[in-house]
């Protein structure tokens, strides 16, 4: 114990053991800007920027920091975390942690901070003048509540027109949630996944939704990119108080594709700003990126803490049966009438993202509705030649497997072993025909991708399919389906 030592140095202990508990990361983002205000009757009074961090450290640090401090000092009995403006005397905060204070004061404009080791370092200010479409506010380039602009908004992307599944189910119920609460049920919502998996599709169903419930509500959506060209426009023009007044005066926040600003410093600097206030003043920001808020490489540390303080949904890549979905939805609402076994096909084919799926379909029912055939399996793979073969890719067992499996609803492991059931057994040999027919590998070698089996067991299995092709046309639909889903 060091009970004779000053506050100051039992602090500077304290924060050295919770650098080694926490790691430098979180130590930086959340402990290094505290400062202590004084003791008086037991109780250490913390000081932090804001109210933001104040929540976050009573929630997670409070009591580790009151442990550590009694142990330090034995009349430390609590502490009290309160927020106060680093500029204002400790003397003058003590009593002020209600007042409402903004994340970071609005800095004068750039030059005017020469001393800030946080300074912003401006980006490169384009060579040409950013374009006069933009309008001097940039309105013109956002989604507000009114009807204007809010036309930007694409009317497709509801919720209504939206298909959740199991990959997003997350995701789409933290948006509804978001979209239909009176209040602030997480800060920030943050929508992750890859390209053309539904991120934008929610951010626009959100506002969509908040501009029905509550049109009084404002709200501004812009891409990351956009935000960044404005921010340049107003360091340009020596308009920056316009331009925060407008991001920090709004009720919900939403930018989409955030990664566009890694590496991005000084836009990264007002953008840490911008959510620090509004999260202050609980009001609500959605954010969406390619990555999860840990996995934005060029992104302050500061920043990606923030990002994942409140919800992270992730969006995984579509299943099989959530590709089905969207396509018998995305036929309903064109009027088409595809048959089972093209939505089946195309399924199966087409897995990069839920856009070219669609882009498929809209192709094909385009094509009957000009050309005037049919939509079949045959038609389907010759108006779709080009992007089935960008998604084609060389065949191998475990993929047969795989595909035989999902299709006959079976686990991928009987396939090696060794039940004879016939909803197992019967699988397994349309499995070894197609290996035999897509692939270039031996009987022996088909053999033993099967659980060791001897290469005779392969031979029977192809003779009984081609036997059951010539008799039963239904099985002989199921493998010239899986065959056409799997060839290249």
């Amino acid at each position: 114990m060091s009970v004779g030592a000053s506050l100051d140095q039992q602090w500077v202990r304290i924060r050295g053991r919770l650098k080694d508990e926490v790691g430098e990361i979180a130590y930086r983002s959340w402990l290094q800007p505290l400062t202590v205000a004084g003791l008086k009757e037991g109780e250490v009074r913390i000081l932090v920027p804001t109210r933001f961090m104040r929540d976050w450290v009573n929630t997670h640090y409070a009591d580790r920091i009151r442990a550590l401090w009694s142990g330090e000092n034995p009349a430390v009995q609590s502490i009290d975390v309160v927020v106060a403006s680093s500029a204002v005397p400790a003397a003058l905060t003590a009593d002020n942690d209600e007042q409402p204070v903004a994340a970071a004061p609005a800095p004068a404009p750039v030059a005017a901070a020469p001393s800030s080791p946080l300074r912003p370092r401006p980006e490169r200010v384009p060579a040409e003048p950013v374009s006069d479409s933009m309008g001097d506010s940039g309105a013109d380039e956002l989604v507000v509540n009114d009807d204007g602009v809010s036309a930007l908004l694409d009317p497709r992307f509801t919720f209504e027109n939206f298909v959740p599944g199991k990959p997003n189910e997350l995701a789409y119920a933290a948006a509804r949630r978001v979209a239909e609460s009176s209040t602030v049920p997480f800060n920030p919502l943050f929508l992750y996944g890859g390209v053309g998996l539904g991120k934008t599709h929610l951010m626009h169903a959100i506002a969509w939704a908040i501009r029905k419930k509550d049109p009084g509500r404002k709200v501004i959506y812009l891409s990351a990119e956009k935000f960044m060209y404005q921010f340049i426009r107003a360091l340009r023009f020596k308009d920056t108080m316009a331009f925060k007044q407008q991001f920090r005066s709004v009720d919900v926040l939403m930018i989409d594709d955030v990664q566009f600003i890694s590496g991005k410093d000084s836009t990264q600097e007002e953008f840490f700003h911008t959510f620090n206030a509004l999260v202050d003043q609980n009001r609500q920001v959605i954010v969406s990126a390619d990555k999860s808020p840990s996995d934005l490489e060029g992104m302050e540390e500061r920043l990606r803490s923030r990002l994942g303080w409140g919800l992270v949904a992730d969006i995984h890549p579509t299943t099989y049966e959530l590709r089905l979905s969207i396509l018998e939805s995305k036929a309903d609402a064109l009027g088409a009438d595809i048959p089972l076994k093209v939505r089946e096909f195309l399924a199966h084919k087409i897995t990069s993202n839920v856009r070219e799926l669609e882009g498929a379909l809209n192709r094909i029912v385009a094509h009957s509705e000009l050309v005037g055939r049919a939509i079949t399996l045959e038609t389907t793979q010759e108006v779709l030649h080009d992007l089935l073969r960008a998604n084609d890719r060389r065949v191998t067992i475990d993929e047969i497997q795989k595909r035989v499996a999902e299709h006959f609803n079976i686990r991928v492991a009987d396939m090696h072993s060794a039940r004879r059931a016939r909803a197992v057994a019967r699988p397994r040999q349309v499995a070894m025909y197609l290996a035999k027919q897509l692939t270039a590998r031996s009987l022996p070698e088909i053999g033993r991708k099967f659980g060791g089996r001897d290469h005779t067991t392969v031979m029977h299995a192809v003779k009984k399919v081609e036997e059951l092709r010539a008799t039963d046309s239904a099985f002989a639909e199921d493998v010239e389906l899986l065959r056409r889903m799997l060839e290249n």
